[in-house]
């Protein structure tokens, strides 16, 4: 086990600055990441930002904390705007499609988790769906009411924005002229037209079709105080990092902090962290414009999901990453190369059966290491550490076997799944052969016992014989 004494640091959208992480409890850290709205497939732009959030837990599982992550499901609540202004997404959906709304998101729940498994994405420890937990959300727009931060008018409920002296800061916003924008638009039932929405009734959207009984009438909850309600059940009142898209800023994260630092009385917050934009040809990928590619349709064309997930480290999640596929054929062709590393050197130590902690005692090796770990705690400075490992595969002066250690050590943060390309089960034919193997070497039928060793070997099977009998390696 290597020691790195590298700080975790990160950009905070609260104070557009680099900080060093400083848990609330030590040697804990709780995550909250806004997760899909499950009306439609999530595209490669979307995951982008949820392989980042994976690369900031992975960081933190190799510093040694014990990490929470929780992220929500939105299946209720998301407005075909982020602010107050269209319909259910969920709704148009089931409309669209005439099937019902619970139906849609568990369908795109479902092909969104089985996206990320092919991306490599480790699954939140606390996965909540807004649907099942609106007794949560109600009683929070309740205590915002009697503490005089949010109003009802006709059936609906609203933060009052003036209540909160520091609406402005997070997004840097001017809002002392707003009146109806394209952000939006005018409603009639609000004191001030920036106040946001914490309940809809019926008098509002009379299409919606997922509707609760409240105090206020029989209806919906608004997106954002979904999020508050959530992160604070699973987290607390406050804590660490609240990550998301940079499209979050403005509208959802700004309400989510006014609704929640004004419900607790305190900061909820300490750290925002937001992914940029993944963009092609046409701009922004959009759902709405039907301009979006998926995971699904890198697979169709040929590509190995990992080779996105490679791609993605070429950029710092906070750049803007331009996708194209001459890109993502450097990417594959990167991974192939790093797995065909992988394949010889297990091979080569395979056989000449090297030692597995060689790269502890190496002082080069060290070297590597903390350089990969200070870019990685540096803001996950993935674009630096994908140049410290190139780097370290071509020291000559390394041995393979610590090269190999030092790239699958690597690989727990890259999550490129290096070290699965070996180990696979055997066949049940593979079995029989070594089993006929092992009766020629009983009778000392030399010739044919090595027949079948090289049989194994075109296969990417290979075998060694010890004293405490035979080993066996698949790569």
């Amino acid at each position: 086990m290597y020691s790195s004494t590298n700080e975790v640091k990160v950009f905070n959208t609260l104070t557009r600055e680099v900080e060093v992480f400083i848990p609330i409890v030590e040697g804990k850290v709780g995550i909250y990441a806004c997760g899909p709205t499950v009306y439609n497939f999530a595209h490669i732009g979307n995951l982008r930002t949820y392989i980042f959030e994976d690369i900031l837990r992975r960081v933190f599982d190799l510093k040694g904390y014990d990490v929470k992550h929780v992220m929500n499901i939105t299946d209720v609540g998301h407005l075909q705007s982020d602010a107050d202004e269209g319909e259910d997404k969920l709704s148009l959906a089931a409309i669209k499609e005439s099937r019902s709304p619970w139906d849609i998101a568990k369908q795109y729940e479902e092909a969104f988790f089985r996206h990320s498994e092919l991306l490599n994405i480790k699954k939140p420890d606390i996965i909540c769906r807004a649907t099942e937990h609106v007794d949560d959300m109600i009683k929070m727009i309740e205590s915002l009411i009697d503490k005089g931060f949010a109003y009802h008018k006709n059936g609906n409920v609203y933060f009052d924005v003036s209540r909160f002296t520091e609406y402005e800061k997070f997004a840097r916003l001017n809002l002392s002229n707003q009146q109806s924008t394209d952000r939006i638009s005018l409603d009639e039932n609000k004191h001030n037209q920036i106040d946001f929405a914490l309940w809809f009734s019926d008098s509002k959207y009379p299409n919606q079709i997922m509707k609760w009984n409240s105090p206020w009438g029989y209806g919906f909850p608004g997106w954002h105080i979904e999020c508050s309600a959530m992160s604070s059940k699973y987290l607390g009142s406050s804590f660490d990092i609240h990550c998301g898209g940079t499209d979050h800023i403005p509208v959802h994260h700004t309400n989510e902090i006014a609704q929640s630092d004004c419900y607790h009385g305190s900061k909820s917050v300490n750290y925002w962290m937001h992914g940029a934009f993944l963009t092609f040809n046409q701009g922004k990928m959009s759902k709405s414009e039907n301009r979006f590619i998926t995971v699904d349709t890198l697979i169709d064309k040929g590509y190995d999901p990992l080779a996105f997930r490679y791609l993605t480290l070429n950029n710092h999640y906070r750049s803007e990453l331009k996708f194209s596929y001459s890109s993502l054929d450097s990417a594959q062709s990167n991974l192939d190369t790093l797995r065909k590393k992988v394949r010889e050197w297990k091979k080569k130590s395979f056989i000449n059966q090297c030692k597995s902690d060689e790269a502890i005692k190496d002082d080069l090796a060290m070297k590597f290491y903390d350089q990969f770990m200070e870019s990685v705690c540096n803001d996950l400075h993935m674009p630096f550490a994908l140049a410290t490992m190139w780097t370290m595969l071509r020291e000559s002066e390394l041995s393979t076997s610590v090269r190999l250690k030092l790239l699958l050590d690597f690989d727990q943060v890259l999550g490129l799944k290096l070290d699965d390309i070996v180990n696979r089960n055997l066949t049940l034919e593979d079995e029989e052969l070594i089993q006929q193997r092992n009766q020629y070497r009983e009778k000392r039928e030399w010739d044919k016992a090595d027949r079948i060793r090289d049989e194994l070997e075109n296969k990417g099977i290979f075998i060694k014989d010890t004293k405490d009998g035979m080993e066996w390696i698949r790569l």
